[in-house]
């Protein structure tokens, strides 16, 4: 079993949501940003880890966990006016970002409109860091069906259906209490008794074409940044990693054990290298 995790879930009232999200420790304050479809119980391991120095704060992105699902509204400018509203409630003026996947674009896109918002920025295994040219379009039901952390979407006949599912799936290799404990956070029955992700489809789909129409990173930025690079991540061509050499002016690059979900397959290679650069700003 998995021990019990000294975290609290709160809730900020928005003016059109709710945005909850889960903390941990205290001290200088840390950010942490899910990837499409996951949850904030993925940084579970993370923020114990750092919790003796560090007062981190992990939101479910709308449209996931238990966060609020409206029908519109998963832009990039969306999801960036709602970290800025939760920092505000928290009465951060910065703090360290740290960001996987389809959020590490998009917190790409932050830190070009708000540099002041970032201590630091920790970007795990961007998702497509460029703009997706129009026709990919066409193909977005084809990645609908293959793409691993869209699988669990459902429905499914039974939790069991979905559990057996998630073991065969590379975020979750080995079945860790970690894993099993962010699967489960992330899954609920439907009215109709079937079992599925709390991550809905209007968010997919809106998600997808915000990353078809906006570019991660257009021009130079100063933050500093650290990327890392899990050794079976979707980032391993120099073509993939030339985008981050050219517009990242002060960037850190570190190769990490796993895969594309490190955090999970592997926490403790993973939490040691973000706390041996978040504290190389103390």
């Amino acid at each position: 079993m998995m021990p019990k995790l000294n975290l609290q879930r709160k809730t900020l009232n928005l003016p059109q949501i709710q945005l909850s999200y889960l903390e941990w420790g205290q001290g200088e304050p840390v950010l942490l940003l899910h990837g499409l479809a996951d949850c904030a119980l993925v940084w579970a391991s993370l923020g114990e880890y750092l919790a003796n120095s560090y007062h981190s704060v992990a939101p479910d992105i709308r449209g996931h966990g238990e966060s609020s699902k409206p029908e519109n509204g998963y832009r990039s400018a969306d999801i960036i006016a709602d970290l800025q509203a939760l920092m505000d409630n928290l009465g951060w003026s910065d703090a360290h970002i740290i960001a996987h996947s389809w959020m590490a674009k998009v917190a790409c896109v932050w830190a070009k409109q708000h540099p002041q918002r970032f201590r630091s920025l920790v970007i795990i295994d961007p998702f497509f860091i460029g703009k997706m040219p129009s026709f990919t379009k066409l193909t977005f039901p084809f990645f609908y069906k293959v793409l691993p952390f869209l699988k669990c979407m459902g429905p499914f006949p039974s939790y069991v259906a979905a559990e057996n599912l998630a073991r065969q799936l590379k975020q979750y290799k080995g079945w860790s209490p970690l894993q099993e404990a962010a699967f489960k956070a992330g899954m609920e029955e439907k009215k109709d008794g079937t079992w599925g992700s709390k991550f809905v489809v209007q968010a997919r789909n809106q998600v997808f074409e915000d990353v078809m129409l906006v570019a991660g990173l257009t021009e130079t930025l100063e933050v500093a940044t650290l990327l890392l690079l899990p050794e079976q991540g979707l980032n391993r061509s120099e073509f993939q990693i030339k985008p981050f050499r050219t517009y990242l002016k002060n960037v850190s690059m570190q190769k990490i054990p796993g895969n594309h979900w490190a955090f999970l397959v592997e926490p403790d290679a993973f939490n040691q290298a973000v706390a041996k650069f978040l504290n190389s700003f103390t």
